[in-house]
């Protein structure tokens, strides 16, 4: 079994190898079929996506892909595709015309640092990269798994995902859901992502369809518990803390099972889907030790 401190080296190792490789993408050579990359924008790239950060989702990723003995390469720039996706959430939340915040990971947010407009840009350009580096065959896998993880991010971030998740999000503080209302949201808004992440791996790996779907079920129970856990931390914890404004969803009415149920059920919750995340990756045996640990970790985070 992996002991968690050794469990923090591999996140921490994983992130390091995604950021050497955003880095690298996101430098000043003009790529075949590009005509030119403005300097300002890129450095607002750059701001929004080397930032630091724990690089979850492209860990699971990485770390799924090789339950299955998948390229370490190929799984290395699906997840930096990801975390391209992820970033621009990010910048494009912060906007003032979402949830208008000021500081992300530590650091200014990216209309802060330089200026709205460019912070759209920059997020659009972070989008369109992600499945730029997906579609080039540089990512070296058969061109019908590309394809697939192509589809299959474009439908976890799109209006049936991600940004549908945050529109969701946006009516929640005028009409107040109810507890299926707010599973549904959250599966959108934070799971469909994480769920990808630990379906792509299989993608990357061509694994069967089967264990595509198990990883996929997997990433649905740790997407949820890390949405638990964060609207958990917005409540409990602080802005040194978290890196990142603390009490803004309370304070803006946002419909939270947290704020449903209280902390001692959210708690139970989260108890209860690390053991249902634990539970489907049995099959695999001791291969899945590290993402075990990822679930274990997802529910206690501290920030």
């Amino acid at each position: 079994m992996i002991a968690a401190d050794t469990f923090e080296t591999i996140l921490e190792m994983r992130a390091r190898a995604v950021e050497d490789l955003l880095g690298s993408l996101l430098d000043e050579r003009i790529l075949p079929g590009e005509i030119a990359r403005p300097a300002r924008l890129l450095q607002a790239m750059r701001h929004g996506v080397l930032n630091g950060g724990k690089r979850l989702r492209p860990f699971l990723v990485v770390e799924s892909a090789g339950l299955f003995g998948a390229d370490q390469d190929a799984a290395l720039r699906v997840a930096s595709a990801l975390e391209c996706v992820h970033c621009y959430s990010l910048i494009h939340d912060d906007l003032p015309a979402m949830d208008d915040d000021d500081l992300r990971r530590g650091q200014p947010t990216v209309h802060k640092a330089y200026d709205e407009a460019t912070a759209i840009l920059a997020g659009d350009s972070l989008l369109t990269l992600a499945f730029d580096i997906l579609a080039d065959e540089a990512t070296a896998i058969a061109a019908d798994r590309r394809a697939a993880l192509v589809l299959a991010l474009a439908r976890a971030a799109g209006a049936g995902g991600m940004a549908g998740g945050q529109a969701l999000d946006l009516d929640a503080e005028r009409t107040q859901p109810d507890e299926a209302g707010i599973i549904t949201l959250q599966a959108m808004k934070t799971g469909a992502l994480i769920r990808f992440a630990c379906e792509a791996g299989a993608i990357v790996a061509g694994a069967p369809a089967a264990d595509r779907e198990r990883l996929a079920e997997f990433g649905s129970a740790i997407g949820l518990a890390f949405q638990l856990a964060d609207d958990l931390l917005d409540l409990t914890s602080d802005t040194t803390t978290l890196g990142k404004t603390a009490g803004k969803d309370v304070a803006a009415g946002k419909a939270t099972l947290v704020r449903l149920h209280g902390p001692d059920w959210t708690r139970r919750q989260l108890d209860g889907l690390v053991l249902q995340a634990r539970e489907l990756l049995k099959p695999y045996g001791a291969a899945a030790s590290t993402l075990k640990l990822a679930a274990n970790f997802v529910a206690t985070r501290r920030k």
